[in-house]
């Protein structure tokens, strides 16, 4: 029972810093580390073979494997990053013009009732038009 109580005030600002910068540098190296596992997973020139041979450098010696990687493929990392990104883009905007611009067919059928209400097209046409939209 013979212990010390360390209190906030015993624990110097200086050491606070070093702690939060620590902490700091663990999150980024985590971070790195994820990213150039991710990147050697999506990048399509290597093959499989390569792949693992940069896996198991990466995560048996994690600090020189990341390091030999960021210097040998690092420069091309951002064009796949860029590459991947504007693939997600596209595909998004497609599918968003694909749901919003398709009128459903309800609101077709009105258009097409409409049209005929007005004498436009004979009961031949719509019934054909019709059967256009619900199959």
């Amino acid at each position: 029972m013979g212990g010390s109580l360390n209190l906030a005030y015993d624990y110097p600002v200086l050491g606070a810093f070093w702690t939060v910068m620590w902490v700091f540098l663990w999150i980024l190296w985590f971070i790195l580390l994820f990213r150039v596992i991710g990147d050697i997973f999506r990048d399509d020139d290597l093959g499989g073979w390569g792949k693992t041979g940069w896996l198991v450098f990466v995560i048996v010696l994690p600090f020189l494997g990341v390091f030999v990687y960021l210097v040998a493929r690092g420069s091309a990392m951002g064009k796949r990053e860029q590459k991947h990104a504007q693939a997600r883009r596209k595909a998004t905007d497609d599918y968003i013009r694909e749901t919003a611009g398709r009128p459903s067919e309800a609101d077709q059928l009105a258009k097409l009732s409409d049209i005929r209400a007005r004498g436009d097209i004979s009961d031949e046409e719509f019934q054909r038009a019709k059967e256009k939209i619900l199959h």
